[in-house]
C-alpha cells in the first residue's frame, strides 16, 4: 500500500458526458474538509465548471484543475470534460495522472459509453479503477453491469464492493478486502455494521472471486488459497495496490456523489492504492527535473497560463526551462489553481499541478527540463478527429485582425481546433470536433476578444472538366496608338482520365510562336482554368500548342497569355463541360449495436460501402471503410453520434473527383450563379 505520501498524487476523473464526474469532484472536495457546502452543476455553484460556457451548458467544456488534502496527504484533482467535443483537451491531461476513475452509470444499457475512456487510459499506461455513480438510484444489478462493461477492458475488472439493499433500494455496502460493512448516511460518514446474515455466503464467495483475480498475479497468494490459508488483510490490501498500478485489475466501487454515498472509501482507497509520482515521470519519460505541460490558458486577467505537473524534486519561481529547440524559457509566477481561483505560490513541490506564468514559447503537450539540461521533448497523444467545419466572416471587417489573434490564442489552448484560409473558396474555415465544438469557440471569440462573426457551412470544392477534345484559335489584337497588342495561337483540349490533373506541351514549328511567349501561352490556358464555363476550377486535361502567328512590333508576352486565355475559355465551353463533386474516404467506428443503422445513414447520403470487419481489440465494435461525396458530409458526425448514443467517430480523407450529373448538378450549378 503506499499510504501516506510526502509528494502530491493526481487524480483524473474520466468518463462518458452526464456520468457526474464534475459532481464527484465536488463530493471529494466537501469530504474532504476542503470546503464547506457541496455545490451542484445544476445550480451552477460548483468549483469546477466555472467558465461561462460550462455554466450555460451545465458541463465541462476544459479540464477542471482542483486541489485538497486528506489525512495528511495531498491530492491534485484534473476533472475532464465527457462531450467528444471537449475530449482533445483533457486528453494531454491524462499523461499527468498517477490514477483516473473511471465514472460510469449504474445502468447497463449504458456500459459501453465507457469503452472510449477505459481503451485510451489503457493505450497511455494509466491505471484506473471504475467508480459506479448514483448507485442509488441503480435498479439493475451490479454483476449485469460488470459483466457489460468486462469485455471493454483487457484487465480484469475487480468488484472490491458488494451492495446491501433493502427492497429495490441500495442503502450500503460490504467492502470485501476488509470484510465490513457499511450503511449509508446522506451527507455523512457511513456507519459500519455487521455483515448481514443474509449477504454472509455471498459475500465469501465474491471475497474468494476477488482473491482468485488478484492470485492470477501473485503465486503466493494462490498457494495460500491452494490450501485453504486464509491471506492477511495486508497481503489483499498491498495486492490490490501493487495490481492497480501496474494495470493488472481494475477495482471497481460504487456510490454516489450527490449524496456522499461511499465517497469516504474513494478516498481511503485513493489514499492506499494511488500510485506514487515517480510512476507517471517513468511513464512519461521524465529523467530528473521536469514539468509536463499538459494546457495553455491565454483566457484570464493574468495572461498566458502554462498548466504543468512538476517531477523529480520542484521548480522555483523564476527557474529556467529548455524550450522545444533548445532555447531557455524563464519562467514567471507561479500559481497554484482551485477551480478557477488561483493562489501565487513561491514554489511548486514534487508531484504539484502549477500554473507558470509568462511562459512564453511553452506549449501544451511537451515535457520541460527543469534548469535547462535537455531540450523539451513532445509527448504524442491521439486526438479527436475534426469532422465539422465553419465558413466565418467577422460583421465588422475592422475585426479581421483581431479575428486571426484571437483564432490563434484559442487553437493554442485547444489542441483539436483548427482554422485556416481556404484560397481556392476563397473562405476562413473553422474545423473542430463537433457543432457543439465550435459554437462554444464562437461563444468564446465574442465574450473573450469582443470579436462578433457570422457563420456558415462551408462551401464544397466542385470541379469542372471537359469530355470532348477540341482545336481552338484565340486571337487577341488592339491597336490604341503607338505599339499595339497582337497574340495569335491555336490548341488542342483533350480531356484526361480522372485524377491526372493537368498537361501542357507544344508542337510549334518554324516559329509560328516565338519560344519566348510560349510560357505566356501556358500562363493564359493556366488562368482559363480558373474559373471554367460552368464556374469551377478545370481539372484533368491536357493542352497543346499547335500554331499561331506574330506581329514583329506588337506581339508581346501580355499579348500571347491574353490570346491563350481566349483559346482556352472558348475551347473549354465546346468541349462538352460536366461537373465533378470531390469524394472522401471515411473511416467510421461504431458500437457494434448501431451498425446497420450507421449504414443505413451513409447509404441515405449516397455512401457507398466498401467494407465492414470487427474493430481489433474493442468488444462488439465495427470498422466502416465508406466513400461519401462531401457535400454530404455536414451533419454526419451529429447524426452518427444520435445513433449510437453519441459514440460512432469517423475519419474523412479526400479520395477522388466523380462526375455529377442530374437534378444535383442542376442545383449546384444553379445556386453557384446565384452566389455569383
Amino acid at each position: 500500500m503506499e499510504g501516506k505520501c510526502s509528494a502530491m498524487r493526481v487524480i483524473a476523473l474520466v468518463g462518458p458526458g452526464g456520468a457526474g464526474k464534475t459532481s464527484l469532484s465536488e463530493s471529494l472536495l466537501y469530504a474532504s474538509g476542503e470546503i464547506s457546502r457541496q455545490g451542484s452543476v445544476e445550480a451552477g455553484t460548483t468549483v469546477g465548471d466555472s467558465s461561462p460556457e460550462a455554466r450555460a451548458r451545465q458541463s465541462s467544456t476544459e479540464p477542471n484543475l482542483l486541489r485538497f488534502q486528506y489525512m495528511g496527504d495531498d491530492y491534485g484533482l484534473i476533472d475532464t470534460p465527457g462531450s467528444p467535443g471537449f475530449s482533445a483537451s483533457g486528453a494531454a491531461a491524462l499523461g499527468a495522472a498517477d490514477l483516473a476513475i473511471v465514472v460510469v452509470d449504474p445502468d447497463p444499457v449504458r456500459a459501453p459509453l465507457a469503452e472510449p475512456a477505459l481503451r485510451q487510459l489503457e493505450s497511455l499506461g494509466v491505471p484506473h479503477v471504475i467508480f459506479v455513480n448514483r448507485i442509488d438510484q441503480a435498479r439493475g444489478s451490479i454483476r449485469e453491469l460488470l459483466s457489460a462493461l468486462q469485455p471493454m477492458s483487457a484487465a480484469a475488472l475487480v468488484a472490491r464492493q458488494i451492495p446491501i439493499r433493502e427492497g429495490e433500494r441500495i442503502t450500503g455496502f460490504i467492502d470485501l478486502a476488509l470484510e465490513r460493512a457499511y450503511h449509508y448516511r446522506p451527507g455523512a460518514p457511513s456507519e459500519r455494521i455487521d455483515i448481514p446474515s443474509d449477504l454472509a455466503m455471498r459475500e465469501a464467495a465474491d471475497r474468494f472471486h476477488m482473491l482468485e483475480q488478484l492470485a492470477d498475479h501473485d503465486d503466493v497468494l494462490l498457494e495460500q488459497l491452494l490450501e485453504d490459508k486464509a491471506p492477511s488483510q495486508e497481503t489483499v490490501l498491498a495486492d490490490l495496490a501493487s495490481e492497480t498500478a501496474s494495470n493488472l485489475v481494475v477495482p471497481v466501487l460504487f456510490g454516489s456523489a450527490t449524496t456522499g454515498f461511499g465517497i469516504r472509501r474513494l478516498l481511503k482507497m485513493l489514499r492506499h492504492d494511488t500510485p506514487h509520482p515517480d510512476r507517471a515521470a517513468d511513464r512519461l519519460g521524465a529523467n530528473g527535473p521536469s514539468a509536463y505541460v499538459f494546457r495553455v490558458s491565454n483566457g484570464n486577467a493574468m495572461g498566458r497560463i502554462a498548466y504543468a505537473r512538476v517531477f523529480g524534486g520542484g521548480v522555483n519561481e523564476g527557474a529556467e526551462f529548455a524550450g522545444a529547440d533548445g532555447e531557455m524559457i524563464r519562467a514567471g509566477a507561479l500559481f497554484t489553481v482551485q477551480g478557477a481561483t488561483p493562489a501565487k505560490t513561491a514554489r511548486a513541490r514534487d508531484g504539484e499541478i502549477v500554473g507558470i506564468g509568462k511562459a512564453e514559447g511553452v506549449q501544451a503537450g511537451y515535457l520541460l527540463s527543469i534548469g535547462g539540461r535537455s531540450r523539451a521533448r513532445r509527448i504524442v497523444t491521439e486526438m479527436p478527429e475534426t469532422n465539422a467545419a465553419l465558413a466565418i466572416v467577422t460583421r465588422d471587417r475592422k475585426d479581421d485582425v483581431r479575428l486571426s489573434m484571437a483564432l490563434n490564442k484559442l487553437t493554442e489552448e485547444d489542441p483539436a481546433l483548427r482554422w485556416g484560409q481556404d484560397e481556392l473558396l476563397h473562405e476562413t474555415l473553422l474545423k473542430g470536433v463537433n457543432d457543439e465544438h465550435l459554437a462554444v469557440t464562437l461563444d468564446r471569440l465574442k465574450q473573450r476578444y469582443g470579436v462578433a462573426v457570422d457563420s456558415r457551412k462551408p462551401g464544397v470544392a466542385y470541379r469542372e472538366s471537359a469530355r470532348k477534345t477540341v482545336t481552338q484559335r484565340g486571337r487577341h489584337k488592339k491597336q490604341s496608338g503607338g505599339h499595339g497588342q497582337f497574340g495569335d495561337v491555336v490548341i488542342e483540349l483533350k480531356p484526361l482520365a480522372r485524377g491526372e490533373g493537368f498537361r501542357f506541351d507544344e508542337k510549334i514549328s518554324g516559329g509560328a510562336v516565338p519560344k519566348q511567349w510560349i510560357p505566356a501561352v501556358e500562363q493564359g490556358v493556366r488562368d482559363a482554368m480558373t474559373k471554367g464555363p460552368l464556374g469551377f476550377p478545370v481539372v484533368d486535361v491536357a493542352v497543346t500548342l499547335l500554331d499561331g502567328s506574330y506581329h514583329s512590333v506588337d506581339s508581346s508576352e501580355l499579348s500571347f497569355r491574353t490570346a491563350g486565355r481566349i483559346a482556352m475559355a472558348e475551347a473549354l465551353a465546346a468541349a462538352s463541360p460536366h461537373l465533378l463533386e470531390p469524394v472522401c474516404r471515411l473511416t467510421i467506428r461504431t458500437p457494434g449495436s448501431a451498425t446497420s443503422r450507421v449504414s443505413s445513414a451513409v447509404a441515405s447520403r449516397r455512401g457507398q460501402m466498401l467494407g465492414m470487419a470487427p474493430l481489433d481489440g474493442w468488444s462488439r465494435w465495427d470498422e466502416l471503410q465508406v466513400l461519401l461525396p462531401e457535400a454530404e458530409l455536414q451533419g454526419l458526425d451529429a447524426e452518427l453520434r444520435s445513433l449510437s448514443q453519441g459514440l460512432a467517430t469517423f475519419r474523412a480523407e479526400h479520395d477522388h473527383l466523380r462526375e455529377l450529373g442530374g437534378k444535383l448538378a442542376s442545383e449546384v450549378l444553379q445556386q453557384a450563379r446565384v452566389a455569383a
